[in-house]
This record gives C-alpha cells, structure tokens and sequence, in this order.
C-alpha cells in the first residue's frame, strides 16, 4: 500500500517523527511550507502561532505538486498548536481530497498530551470511525524510550494485514 505522510513543521519535532516513520514504513513525504512563515522562536511564536490555530486559519501554501490518486493512505502529521492542529496543515486538508484514503494522524508537542488535535483533525476530515493516532512528546528535541515505543506500536498497527 502506497503511504504519503503529510506534514508541517515549525521546530523540527514534526519533521522528525515525518521522516522516521517514512523510512520504517517506506513511505513519501510531503513538507507543507506557508508562504508567510511563522515565528520561530521568542514570544512572537506562541502569539503568532497560537492565534492562527485558534482563529483556524488556512494560510497559502509555497507551491507543491502531489498526484494524491497514487496513494491509499495517508498519514497527517502535526505540531500541536493551543490544543490543535498548525494551520499549514489545515490548508492543506480544505485543498485536497482525502475521500477513500485509509488515514493516520500524528501529533507532536512540547507537553504530554496532544489536547483535541486528534478531535479537530477527525471533525475537519469528515471522519466518524477509529483512526490510527501516534502522539510524540519532543521526539528530536528529547528523545525518549516512550516515543520510540510508540512509533514501533503505530508502524505495527498500519502494516499489520497489510503485507508491508
């Protein structure tokens, strides 16, 4: 089964956990890139960050070319931003159709808990049923035996039946 793992980054955490499970899972990867970018350190971040997310907001895209027809599953990967999803990654679900895809989300956060991100993400795809989720706590800036356990849990749970 062919795997797109969708994602943003501000800190670099999102994009780890990206490419880890790409490569366990020998899927793509696709980095959504805001044009305006976002604060990257200072009060600024979490004032600028915190109100795009909160106002759910859908900034413009640097340009990407993806043929979403050749995947069955994607997988969507998010910092947690106030309790929910960057809004990079928002943009890019209001953009293109998820419909029959087989779907996983990620959430990574400076805190323990990924809040509602799953719960927004879940309400902004049309999703009711079970959804393979993975929350990681820091996993470039502290890694930890808890969030490698985890990744080798998820990995599992989406290749088990599938042959891959």
């Amino acid at each position: 089964m062919k795997t797109l793992i969708v994602y943003y980054s501000l800190e670099g955490n999102t994009k780890w956990a990206a490419e880890t499970l790409a490569a366990a899972l020998g899927a793509d990867t696709l980095r959504l890139v805001p044009v305006a970018a976002y604060p990257d350190s200072g009060f600024k971040k979490f004032l600028f960050g915190g109100k795009s997310a909160v106002m759910k907001q859908t900034p413009e895209l640097e340009p990407y070319e993806v043929d979403m027809a050749q995947y069955a599953r994607v997988i969507l990967a998010t910092p947690v931003w106030a309790g929910t999803l960057a809004p990079p990654l928002r943009s890019f679900i209001r953009r293109e159709d998820l419909a029959g895809k087989e779907l996983a989300l990620v959430a990574s956060s400076m805190g323990g808990s990924p809040g509602k991100t799953f719960e927004h993400l879940k309400a902004l795809l049309g999703v009711t049923g079970d959804v393979p989720t993975l929350s990681l706590r820091d996993p470039r800036s502290h890694p930890s035996q808890a969030n490698e356990e985890a990744l080798a849990a998820f990995c599992e749970k989406l290749t088990a039946g599938t042959g891959r």
